[in-house]
């Protein structure tokens, strides 16, 4: 019988004088084996969400400090990290995201790290990553400085999705690291298209399409189908945002290329997870507004496994009382569906993540839940 994976919990009471929140959660990491890791003159990657815009429920930049705090007492050289979003919005390039961080409250001060945009100023600069056993992906398109860093750590708001029905570690780690064109590859079965309303013919396209797919004609621009191969690099030197991706992966293939890119991300170096099941929205914190809370804020976990955390996360919000003034409670949600997160969510199914990460060696979802 395999050896259940050990998942760390401490709740958000600190009723004393001695230890504040951001102090305990750099207890519960330390008590998890956090400390283990050889961290001396390394680089590490924390991979956090620093949330859209007009979001309140993103983690705040307290937490990261902790986290970095605990890698430079290690003699680590910690960097916070995110990719460039897909959509158009506040975080579609470096400088825009870097801005969105900071008006959020994440910079060298607040947090005593910098910050680092892993896919780069416009959301090429990937690394392509092979994924073995891939039923999906064969080749991951992850945000470079991503790969270059010697220890990853993901920092995760756990929540509700709209797509993949909770936003985990696996998500924080599958959907985040992917470049723009590794999240259109997860995103989309198809291939980008031309909303020629916006296009204003400048060839940036066609430039860099090593298929020669894009055409322009009358200074629009439209993309032979037959000729892409869904590459997604001109999404990222679009200027108008004109090309846009088809997203038509269902619910469950977006979940199975979530935890293969998750694969990439996360094989073949020392890797540690931590989750704050806290303003647990019924979206994800890219949207520029957040609903209220479906369940009442439950804690921080922390493990070496981030299937087994994300299913203890999902244990812990599914054993909550669901809160009457949420979405849970809206005309045509069912509050009396023992699972919250697809209460929320109908059309999704939060499990095949988990169910198809296990099955690719990342962890398991057998876990002994250890409190501290």
């Amino acid at each position: 019988m395999a050896e259940k994976a050990k998942v760390y919990f401490a709740d958000f009471r600190a009723p004393s004088w001695r230890e504040n929140l951001t102090q305990k959660l750099a207890r519960l990491m330390m008590t998890a084996g956090f400390g283990d890791i050889d961290m001396e003159g390394k680089y590490v990657a924390i991979k956090i969400h620093f949330g859209e815009p007009g979001n309140l429920a993103y983690l705040r930049p307290n937490w990261a400090k902790a986290v970095a705090d605990l890698v430079k007492a290690q003699g680590g050289k910690p960097f916070l990290t995110d990719c460039n979003t897909l959509y158009v919005g506040g975080r579609k390039n470096a400088l825009d995201h870097l801005d969105s961080a900071y008006v959020n409250g994440f910079s060298p001060f607040s947090t005593g790290c910098h910050i680092l945009i892993a896919d780069g100023l416009k959301g090429s600069d990937e690394a392509l990553v092979p994924v073995e056993g891939g039923e999906y992906v064969t080749e991951a398109k992850i945000g470079r400085a991503i790969m270059d860093a010697d220890v990853f750590v993901s920092l995760s708001h756990f929540k509700g999705h709209e797509q993949a029905g909770m936003g985990g570690a696996l998500k924080n780690i599958g959907m985040g690291c992917g470049s723009r064109a590794g999240k259109m590859e997860m995103h989309s079965c198809g291939k980008p298209f031309v909303k020629t309303e916006k296009c204003i013919g400048c060839g940036n396209c066609k430039r860099i399409c090593a298929h020669d797919a894009p055409v322009i004609t009358d200074r629009k621009a439209t993309i032979d189908p037959d000729k892409c191969v869904g590459c997604g690099r001109c999404l990222a030197l679009c200027p108008m945002d004109a090309i846009c991706p088809m997203n038509d992966a269902a619910p469950e293939i977006l979940n199975k290329k979530m935890a293969e890119y998750a694969k990439a991300v996360l094989e073949g170096r020392p890797c540690f997870h931590v989750s704050l099941v806290r303003d647990v929205s019924p979206c994800c914190d890219c949207h520029g507004e957040n609903d209220a809370p479906i369940v009442p804020d439950v804690g921080m976990f922390a493990s070496f496994d981030p299937v087994a955390l994300d299913q203890a996360c999902a244990d812990a919000v599914n054993a909550q009382t669901p809160l009457p003034v949420s979405v849970l409670f809206d005309k045509g949600k069912d509050a009396g569906d023992p699972d919250r997160l697809h209460a929320a969510n109908p059309s999704t199914e939060w499990q095949v993540c988990l169910d198809h990460a296990e099955k690719l060696g990342l962890g398991t979802r057998d876990y002994e839940l250890i409190k501290i």
